[in-house]
């Protein structure tokens, strides 16, 4: 079993910086992929950004590609999402998640097993 607990979230001009934070607990060793997720209202959960935490490879989907990293303290176990250049169509609600098993598509929600409460990201312009 794992627990994710995410924070960090707030509200911020366009064009400003946020970094979440994931701190794992529990069954930490275990964990093979971290991810962020986000969901606005209305729409459905989308991929953020991935990594593989043992190589430290990770992925990153096109609206977020070169403003946002994602990176992990592992002797914390705790993964982070820097979000900088902050855009309106940022807003939603995000969550990080954890998979214990080799996964084959780290983007896909239904890869994860453990998910964290939600932090929500609120962009003005």
């Amino acid at each position: 079993q794992v627990q994710l607990e995410d924070s960090g979230g707030g509200s911020v001009q366009a064009g400003g910086s946020l970094r979440l934070s994931c701190v794992a607990s529990g069954s930490t060793a275990t964990r093979h992929y971290m991810a962020w997720f986000r969901q606005s209202p209305g729409k459905e959960r989308e991929a953020v950004a991935a990594l593989a935490t043992i190589s430290d490879y990770p992925w990153y989907t096109d609206p977020v590609k070169g403003r946002f990293a994602i990176s992990e303290d592992k002797a914390k176990n705790t993964a982070f999402l820097q979000m900088s250049d902050l855009k309106p169509e940022d807003t939603a609600m995000y969550y990080c998640a954890a998979a214990t098993t080799w996964i084959r598509f780290p983007l896909r929600s239904e890869e994860y097993e453990y998910w964290g409460q939600g932090t929500q990201v609120t962009v003005s312009s």
